[in-house]
């Protein structure tokens, strides 16, 4: 059944936080690919100059991304728990967009861009998956394939609904950067509220095995 991942997750206080967690990823970052389709254009209209722009974030993400991943993802997972992890994109992606409502520049977006698409696949991404140690397998296996996908796609939905809507409404960058500044700030409380529970179950589990 396509459909039992979702039962699982709405089952669970847990993994509706970390389904709430990748909703709010997902949301943030098709705002972003919007938003940077838009001021490419915009600023390079010419298709070689975009595929130029395009090629140049890529490889700025990727060797940010690598450098990461060998030298400080297992580093602050270490020293400073998973929290640390999983809440750095979220307040470098806050900070990002206040930047962005009082400077909308494209250089001032490309930077917020590479920083949220580095930082998640070197921060949140293996911290996301840390989440679901503490989840009998059963569960797990069900509950991870629904919040890779459905959970994922109705961020996409959603913030793609945000954003036509501000379009038709006219709204400027710094109008859809505040609502992104709320949606950063919410996504850092369900961090900590994930971090408290991942910290009670595996107390839990802990216990059971001694």
């Amino acid at each position: 059944n396509p459909f039992a991942g979702v039962g699982e997750v709405l089952q669970s206080r847990y993994l509706l936080g970390i389904a709430a967690f990748v909703v709010l990823l997902a949301s943030v970052t098709t705002f972003l690919y919007f938003e940077q389709a838009r001021l490419v254009e915009l600023h390079f209209p010419d298709r070689t100059d975009q595929t130029r722009v395009f090629g140049t974030l890529d490889f700025i993400v990727q060797s940010l991304a690598l450098l990461s991943q060998l030298f400080l993802t297992g580093r602050i997972v270490q020293r400073l728990g998973i929290v640390v992890l999983l809440t750095a994109v979220p307040v470098v992606m806050t900070l990002g967009f206040l930047w962005l409502a009082l400077a909308p520049t494209f250089a001032v977006f490309a930077v917020v861009m590479v920083m949220r698409r580095a930082g998640e696949y070197a921060l949140a991404r293996p911290g996301r998956e840390m989440l679901f140690t503490v989840v009998p397998p059963e569960a797990k296996y069900k509950a991870k394939q629904a919040v890779d996908s459905f959970f994922v796609r109705m961020g996409d939905v959603a913030s793609a609904g945000v954003v036509f809507a501000g379009e038709r409404l006219a709204m400027a960058i710094p109008v859809f950067a505040s609502v992104n500044v709320a949606l950063t700030v919410a996504w850092i409380g369900v961090v900590v509220l994930l971090n408290h529970t991942l910290r009670r179950q595996a107390a839990e589990t802990q216990s059971e095995h001694l």
